[in-house]
């Protein structure tokens, strides 16, 4: 009987050369793998690996789960997908039309010979005319000649225009054979660099969903990798479009140093992608795209690493709540920095951070008057960690606009004032810590994120199972940007299904002021008090004239233009009007120095007493009543009254915590974090 369901299961496995599809069991030079398919590729994993995404799997199946395919990702590569392919779009028209900028031009100097008048003899150089008359013809008889002995005269080498190169440069190519004769039509070229494959799986999705994809090279050191390689592009039938490479990813990069690059390059290592940035920035051309994740966020977002932090990105980490945001822009400068070397500026397309990784999408530019305005976007940040949790941030330079004489205007770089901040926090007088440099511009572009959403609208959600999320997640990042505000679109419309593919250019020395985000339960925490809701908040914020929005890498989250002076501000007034304090801070907190920061005499109107303030004393306020409750501390009943508002570090503004101008209906109903599905939700060990 068992002899008998080996033989069944032999027969039922098929060839590499079957046509793929999920599910189905692949037998090849006498091993088994059964077919996963993601997106529209196949990959072809040994049987016995677990991949499933179940929340109820296991433990010991999760330990044994190996990144032959790791399913944790695919939203990684779904959304590089979509982002390669929009920015394709872009490159792919950039090219078109340089094609027909020089064929015009070529049409106008054939146009010109041909009108150039031609005389019926020729002087040569010695003055006897005629010569150059017997010579030419002499040359024909030979071409006929050679002709009739040998068919048809060599081709001869054709200009086609190719911006590709690093500098755009135009290349020799020779024409194709064709049955008819005739020259075939020229296609621009969009070449993809996949430098760690593994599996190959990004590069066959890139082949197989990016139909103007021309050439995608899939890189591994590890020849067991390049053999699943060979393996998968095979089974995809892909061989045409899509080359194995076996080698050192950086020394392949370096390769490319004085030929031309790659149009796209993607980085998505185990780990840091630190080491492979200078190399990539050498093999990418022009105006292409740098895609890298980093893994290690024990490095770029913690602060027990400090030193490996510096030594990786050339920063240090950011403590806190937006401690990810901090690793974004710890890797945008190591990107930029290095880049900056060879004359090239970046202009991140989108940064995110997901799950427990960063990913970022960078343009780079050969543009040495954009990487004079690095130092200007370059910032450290004063970070009261330990105390309150506020921070300010000082930039390294200043790029100033001027103008000349003929009224071009132009930017002159000059030294940033400093410090800019004292040792002590000015709010709660704790000491603050030094975090950086990291980049201090945009972390994305709105036309790219708008053009990604529109890309959304012709995907298939089958095909994109995590549709869902993208969409919530691009929003975020392009409210992160705008604040919420309407973007004007090409056809009018307030969400444009169809734009045009050129991404508009960013300004290069734009910064960003307001560059990390809050969470109102931990500014809650060092006052002691109950955790205000995010409407009443936001509309405090929004009443105050500040604009306001939350950040796609934390959930509950509230990025805003207000200083900390105003949100400490609105916080006290939170407490007064809607939560008092039962108990009064422990002396030398960070709490008791901001509220002892309303009011001269030390007195904080909404019942607590700081500072040196006996606290036997009857207080008797206009708008609330104070007696000593149980335990010897004092309790406060807020009457129904609007109280008087009162002072925070000069600021006196009354505080609305309006609701109703908090909420935001018109978000809709977004997938904008994503929840861990099962246990042990991470990155995985490495494949054995």
């Amino acid at each position: 009987m068992a002899t008998s369901n080996a033989a069944a299961s032999t027969i039922a496995a098929a060839t590499i050369d079957e046509t793929p599809r999920a599910g189905q069991t692949i037998s090849h030079e006498g091993k088994d793998y059964t077919t996963i398919k993601e997106g529209l590729a196949h990959i072809l994993v040994p049987l016995g690996v677990p991949t499933s995404t179940d929340p109820k799997m296991s433990k010991e199946d999760t330990q044994r789960q190996q990144v032959f395919y790791n399913p944790i990702q695919q939203f990684n590569r779904d959304l590089s997908v979509l982002a390669i392919k929009t920015f394709g779009q872009d490159i792919i028209q950039q090219k078109v039309q340089k094609h027909e900028q020089f064929k015009k031009k070529s049409d106008r100097r054939k146009l010109k010979k041909q009108e150039k008048p031609v005389s019926s003899e020729t002087v040569e150089p010695n003055g006897n005319a005629g010569a150059g008359e017997g010579d030419a013809a002499s040359k024909k008889r030979k071409l006929d000649e050679s002709d009739t002995d040998q068919g048809a005269a060599p081709p001869k080498k054709q200009r086609v225009v190719d911006n590709s190169g690093v500098n755009g440069e135009d290349i020799l190519e020779e024409p194709q054979d064709t049955t008819n004769g005739a020259t075939p039509a020229w296609k621009p070229s969009f070449s993809i660099l996949d430098a760690l494959s593994a599996t190959g799986l990004r590069a066959l999705r890139y082949a197989k969903e990016i139909p103007f994809a021309t050439d995608i090279t899939s890189n591994d050191m590890s020849q067991n990798a390049v053999d699943s390689i060979k393996l998968n592009v095979k089974h995809n039938k892909l061989e045409d479009k899509i080359k194995a490479k076996t080698g050192n990813a950086i020394a392949y990069m370096y390769s490319y140093c004085d030929r031309k690059g790659y149009d796209v390059i993607d980085l998505d290592p185990y780990g840091t992608a630190a080491p492979f940035l200078d190399s990539a920035i050498q093999a990418i051309n022009h105006d292409g795209l740098l895609c890298v994740t980093c893994t290690d966020s024990a490095i770029f977002a913690s602060h027990g690493y400090l030193e490996k932090t510096y030594s990786q990105y050339g920063g240090l980490p950011l403590k806190g709540e937006p401690c990810h945001e901090g690793g974004l822009r710890l890797l945008l400068h190591a990107i930029a920095s290095s880049a900056a070397r060879y004359g090239m500026a970046i202009e991140p397309l989108l940064s995110l951070s997901i799950d427990y990784y960063i990913r970022v999408f960078v343009r780079i530019r050969k543009s040495p008057n954009d990487v004079k305005l690095l130092a200007g976007k370059t910032m450290i940040v004063y970070h009261c960690d330990s105390g309150c949790g506020a921070w300010s941030t000082q930039y390294l330079a200043r790029n100033k606009v001027t103008s000349n004489k003929n009224g071009e205007r132009f930017y002159k770089h000059s030294f940033a004032h400093a410090p800019s901040a004292d040792e002590h926090c000015k709010h709660c007088g704790f000491k603050t810590h030094l975090s950086g440099p990291m980049y201090g511009g945009p972390l994305h572009n709105v036309g790219f994120v708008q053009r990604m959403l529109a890309q959304l609208n012709e995907v298939d959600r089958e095909t994109y199972p995590t549709m869902d999320r993208m969409e919530g997640m691009l929003h975020t990042a392009m409210e992160e940007i705008t604040f919420g505000a309407k973007q004007d679109t090409a056809n009018g419309a307030s969400e444009a299904k169809v734009l045009d593919p050129l991404i508009p250019k960013a300004d290069p020395a734009e910064i960003d002021h307001h560059p990390f985000f809050f969470i109102p339960s931990s500014v809650s925490r060092v006052l002691h008090c109950s955790a205000p809701p995010l409407a009443p908040l936001r509309g405090a914020l929004r009443h105050a004239g500040h604009r306001v929005t939350m950040s796609h890498c934390k959930p509950g989250s509230i990025k805003t233009d207000a200083s900390w002076t105003d949100i400490w501000h609105i916080m006290l007034e939170w407490v007064r009007q809607r939560a008092p304090l039962k108990n009064q801070p422990k002396k030398l907190s960070a709490g008791l120095a901001i509220i002892s920061k309303t009011h001269a005499d030390g007195l904080f109107i909404g019942g607590l007493v700081s500072k040196a303030t006996d606290l036997s004393t009857d207080l008797s306020e206009k708008n609330s009543k104070v007696q000593p409750n149980g335990d010897g501390n004092l309790a406060t009943e807020i009457t129904t009254e609007q109280p008087a508002p009162f002072s925070y570090l000069g600021l006196d503004f009354p505080v609305n915590l309006d609701e109703e101008l908090g909420k935001d209906r018109e978000r809709g109903k977004l997938v904008r974090y994503q929840l861990a599905p099962r246990e042990n939700w991470g990155p995985m060990s490495r494949a054995k």
